[in-house]
């Protein structure tokens, strides 16, 4: 029986592996999600006290909270249309066109991703002060969007180079003119990779917090409200903001994947 067993182990080894991580992964957002329904009696939102939906019902009711929600909000929003715009270009750029320095320029694209983000926070702030730029919006999205690029670009990158160029040369071949044949085709083969790239290009800005730090001057972004809060004292709606973030990614996700299961048992795709 025991030899039975461990066969059985081996066989899903992988699969009990990768359920093991998961769970680590996402039990922290579990303790996040049931600490949002607690009622502390002091300050800090630690221990366990008493059910209560007190904070659900009023998630806006700490100081500042939803305005620096609604700030990271703006700025992820912007961060992620330009660092899109300009990383697909750029990725286009890198796999269809040979041009001087075409090497170089893809060896500097992964550092960013390489370097720690201390070093490139305190670059850009270098470079702020000494244009004489005030901190604040502006530059937290300008840092945003340098910070962004190299990861669209990355992912951009992987799906035009993946793609079928007999595709467009079908389309040429049908009298398509460059315009028709980039929106009718390339764009939507080119749209996972560009969908990735935005997704992650959203999360980073929206959870940073080194290269906004470093840049913000006075400005307080939600992850700088949280470093905040954590050594004064942690309300319970940052728990509620927190709970309710998470939900929404995971729905994207859910979303995303049952579209692209119904395409696939489409009778088109047969």
């Amino acid at each position: 029986m025991l030899r039975h067993l461990g066969r059985r182990l081996r066989r899903h080894l992988v699969t009990i592996a990768g359920l093991i991580t998961l769970a680590y992964l996402i039990l922290p957002n579990v303790v996040v999600m049931l600490f949002s329904f607690n009622k502390p009696r002091g300050r800090f939102n630690l221990t366990w006290q008493k059910f209560s939906l007190d904070a659900w019902q009023d998630p806006c009711g700490v100081a500042g909270l939803c305005g620096s929600l609604n700030l990271s909000l703006q700025i992820a929003v912007w961060a992620t249309l330009g660092s899109t715009v300009l990383g697909t270009m750029i990725a286009f750029a890198l796999v269809r066109y040979r041009f001087r320095a075409r090497g170089a320029i893809n060896s500097l694209i992964f550092l960013p991703m390489a370097m720690p983000e201390v070093v490139m926070a305190a670059s850009l702030l270098t470079l702020f002060l000494n244009m004489g730029a005030q901190l604040g919006f502006w530059t937290i999205l300008i840092a945003h969007i340098m910070f962004c690029l190299s990861f669209v670009v990355t992912a951009v990158k992987a799906r035009v180079m993946s793609m079928d160029p007999r595709l467009e040369e079908a389309a040429r071949d049908l009298y398509a003119g460059p315009l028709q044949t980039f929106l009718r085709v390339t764009l939507p083969i080119a749209a996972p990779g560009i969908a990735a790239g935005a997704l992650l290009a959203f999360a980073l800005s929206f959870d940073d917090f080194i290269i906004t730090n470093f840049n913000a001057g006075s400005t307080v972004t939600f992850p700088m409200y949280v470093w905040g809060s954590a050594q004064r004292g942690t309300p319970v709606q940052i728990n509620v903001i927190g709970t309710a973030m998470f939900v929404i990614a995971v729905l994207v996700v859910l979303g995303g994947q049952l579209i692209s299961s119904r395409r696939k048992n489409s009778p088109a795709t047969e």
